[in-house]
């Protein structure tokens, strides 16, 4: 079995298929009753007068911020010594996207479909491109955890006191934004040892199989640990890189601000900077997209931080998630279907 059989193996298959229907059967049914409980008709009623050019601007900006993004992930990779064409690296990761919006636990799926591709494309190892997916994840955390930092500062000084499920929202964001550093910044300086947890985990395969053997195992990690260290070792790149993260995620955010500006309801900026970071927390569930999740959690904090009815903070939910994550989903398909078509 060659090298790209072996990575790429098993990301489509029929069990893959089938988890990815069933998890979209359930979160579908899930948002339905989510409507069902605030009232489908009055919230219709809302979609009906929003205004398209705000919510075809939001679509825009949704696509903008994957292109922005993929710009991140190329400036990483030249870091390395790796050159890839934009316009082909754009589809790569617009295809990788379309993996983690649709896949049960997503960021599982797309992360080494996209490491996969990479290889396929260039003369990159795997474990190259392994890492620079891992280096760019990492920078484009960061306006995450820092501008939702500022959307809870300024919540916490115009708001008395905050409502029980924001507290509990928020308590998880100051606890990622310290603990994720953190736990990186371990990994880092206790590799040796968790090189040796990986090998001892490996082990009872190796002794089974022979299609994996601890040498192996060691050598694609210690290469893996090398990217890295390029990739550390080039500030430009990474100030560069940063800058376009955060660039990125400005046009991340704007389809959830231009689609309460649809249906004539603005909400405060601030707010949205809170708002993202805490659905996108909130969307960690094993359901593809974060469907349901993202959109009850964005009603009830809608309803609780605003003067919005429940009617129409499921209205801007509703055209968000079709900008944010309908239309890119819509996107990622056609893009993956030219990567298959191209490799």
């Amino acid at each position: 079995m060659s090298r790209d059989e072996s990575v790429g193996a098993g990301w489509i298959d029929r069990r893959t298929i089938t988890k990815t229907l069933l998890g979209f059967a359930v979160a579908i049914l899930l948002v339905y009753l989510i409507g069902v409980v605030v009232g489908w008709e009055r919230t219709i009623q809302r979609l009906r007068v929003a205004k398209i050019e705000w919510v075809l601007l939001g679509g825009l900006s949704a696509i903008a911020c994957l292109a922005v993004w993929a710009k991140t992930w190329q400036v990483v990779l030249r870091a390395i010594g790796i050159v890839v064409p934009y316009r082909k690296l754009v589809v790569t990761f617009l295809s990788a996207t379309f993996a983690n919006y649709v896949t049960p636990m997503g960021q599982a799926g797309g992360e080494p479909f996209i490491a996969y591709i990479l290889t396929r494309d260039t003369e990159a190892t795997y474990e190259e491109s392994l890492a620079s997916v891992v280096t760019t994840d990492v920078i484009r955390m960061l306006p995450f955890f820092t501008v939702g930092g500022v959307g809870l500062g300024y919540l916490l000084g115009t708001t008395q006191r905050l409502p029980g499920p924001v507290e509990w929202f928020a308590a998880v964001l100051v606890a990622l934004a310290i603990g994720l550093p953190l736990l990186a910044v371990a990994s880092w300086g206790f590799r040796d040892r968790l090189r040796a947890a990986i090998r001892r985990l490996v082990a009872p395969i190796a002794r089974r199989s022979h299609r994996v053997s601890l040498a192996s195992v060691d050598d694609r990690i210690e290469r893996l640990y090398e990217s890295i260290e390029v990739i550390a070792g080039s500030p430009r790149a990474l100030l560069v890189s940063v800058a376009l993260a955060y660039v990125g995620w400005v046009l991340f955010a704007l389809p959830l601000y231009f689609s309460a500006i649809a249906i004539g309801t603005p909400i405060s900026v601030f707010l949205v900077c809170f708002l993202v970071p805490v659905s996108v927390v909130a969307g960690s569930t094993p359901l593809p997209g974060g469907l349901a999740a993202i959109e009850g959690t964005l009603v009830a904090l809608l309803t609780a931080l605003t003067v919005l009815s429940t009617a129409d903070a499921l209205a801007v939910t509703t055209i968000y998630r079709l900008v944010s994550y309908w239309f890119v989903v819509g996107v990622g398909g056609v893009a993956t279907l030219w990567v298959i078509r191209r490799n």
